[in-house]
């Protein structure tokens, strides 16, 4: 054997496929991701194999390039979720070896402005939103959404066993993105708010219930947030998610340190939390300026 060849570093060999269609390899690739993820990514692969016209082991750089090019009436934003949701899929069937090569390593995502500042509330749209709500559920699930910084899922997920005294207030413990618990720590304002809502209930019913009284559905928990919006003469794109980013900047302008902020909202990385301080900066070197 020549020596340069025995000292080289063995090449990385594919996974034998553990897949034998490409339903079966998607349910993998879909396999633990949230229900409304995998609606998305198995909405946007199926328009591209639709598109292809082809089984995903036929699937050409220029398939992908194609349907690039169809995607261009779109929103950037739009684009590149439903080119990301492609390109992962591909990866993914070249790392179990379901095919030969990753056709879609080399088309690169469209450029997506970020518009993470223009939906971030004030305090002030805040606190009207919260004052003007007169139903006691809507009003501290409104609360709760904006004080804890939590998802739409959280809180319709949120049962009275997750909630427990802690000196003068409270804490949640949130089963949430990812799989992972996180537990958060409330004011005694927002504590006593959510207590007042618990009446008999036992502890494992929802915190916040329908009308049914079963836990509330998304879709609800949304309805209240747009009415909540409106009443309070804010944008008819206000969600709840929006109240999320308002905790996270408001946070970091009152000096919680970023790590905490990281904490509470449950984010895998540090750098997530950093976009709100890139968002909305408190100072510019434009402002130094005579003009």
């Amino acid at each position: 054997m020549d020596p340069l060849t025995a000292l080289a570093p063995p090449q990385p060999t594919a996974l034998p496929a553990q897949a034998h269609s490409d339903a079966q390899l998607i349910g993998l690739w879909l396999y633990g991701r949230s229900p409304a993820t995998a609606r998305a990514y198995r909405g946007d692969v199926s328009t591209f194999l639709a598109h292809c016209g082809q089984p995903l082991r036929a699937v050409t750089l220029g398939d992908v390039q194609a349907f690039a090019d169809r995607l261009a009436p779109l929103a950037a934003a739009s684009r590149a979720r439903r080119l990301a949701a492609v390109k992962s899929l591909l990866a993914y069937a070249h790392r179990l070896g379901y095919t030969a090569f990753d056709v879609g390593a080399a088309v690169r995502l469209p450029a997506v402005k970020r518009t993470l500042g223009e939906r971030i509330l004030s305090e002030a749209a805040v606190q009207r939103l919260l004052a003007l709500e007169p139903n006691p559920r809507n009003a501290a699930l409104l609360r709760l959404a904006y004080g804890a910084g939590l998802r739409i899922a959280e809180l319709c997920a949120l049962a009275w066993r997750d909630l427990a005294a802690r000196d003068e207030a409270g804490q949640i413990t949130l089963f949430g993105k990812g799989g992972k618990t996180r537990v958060v720590l409330l004011p005694a304002g927002l504590w006593r708010t959510l207590t007042a809502l618990r009446g008999d209930a036992l502890p494992s019913d929802p915190v916040f219930r329908s009308a049914k009284g079963g836990p509330l559905d998304p879709s609800a928990a949304h309805r209240v947030v747009k009415a909540a919006a409106a009443r309070a003469g804010l944008s008819p794109a206000v969600s709840a998610h929006w109240l999320r980013h308002a905790h996270a900047s408001h946070a970091l302008d009152r000096g919680a340190p970023i790590h905490l902020v990281q904490a509470t909202l449950g984010h895998a990385s540090v750098a997530t939390t950093g976009r709100y301080l890139h968002a909305r900066p408190n100072d510019s070197s434009a402002r130094y300026l005579l003009v």
